[in-house]
């Protein structure tokens, strides 16, 4: 159950990492777009996981029947994770100090020179702290989709409220808070 939560777990997270950083890195550097950002983000954290997972459940019968719990339940993490990574990433590229990139310029530094040897690294802390939060929150989540049919730790919990049995959902509970707080604690490692 554990590899089953760290498999969609992670899957969501690079899949939107592959998504949100470049368009995040695109907007942060030329100013442009910043409002499809700012929707997308505020957006992504006005609907609910549960509600998102629901939505797109029967579409996932209907249109990709042997995925039965996999599909909804990567779909949601995935839109879960789109809008920390994608604010932080475009928020640490724009508020580098702009002098000192109009100095990486003036020095003859191309735009892409600009971005990935100034910006980029700058910004780092920013966008891994993006990427952590959209982590902890996947890991945290994934849970529902022991609803819809999915294993991971989730299961636990689903499968104690079926059966009464309170000590099956307290350790699903704490499996599941424990990872997330090893989640937390790697990614600050890693920032």
């Amino acid at each position: 159950r554990v590899l089953e939560h760290l498999q969609i777990s992670l899957l969501a997270v690079a899949v939107a990492a592959v998504i949100a950083l470049p368009v995040g890195l695109f907007i942060g550097h030329t100013r442009r777009g910043e409002f499809l950002a700012v929707s997308v983000g505020n957006l992504g954290r006005a609907l609910p996981s549960f509600g998102i997972l629901a939505l797109v459940f029967p579409l996932t019968l209907r249109y990709a029947p042997g995925s039965i719990g996999f599909a909804p339940t990567l779909i949601a993490l995935f839109l879960l994770a789109i809008p920390p990574i994608l604010t932080n990433t475009y928020v640490g590229v724009q508020n580098v100090d702009p002098d000192v990139t109009e100095s990486a310029r003036g020095m003859g530094l191309s735009g892409r020179q600009v971005l990935f040897q100034l910006e980029v690294p700058l910004a780092a802390g920013l966008i891994v702290a993006g990427l952590r939060t959209a982590a902890v929150q996947v890991v945290a989540t994934a849970t529902l989709g022991a609803v819809f049919a999915w294993g991971g730790l989730g299961r636990f919990i689903v499968d104690g409220f079926a059966q009464g049995d309170d000590g099956m959902i307290v350790a699903g509970a704490l499996l599941v808070a424990a990872l997330a707080i090893l989640t937390e604690v790697a990614f600050t490692l890693l920032e």
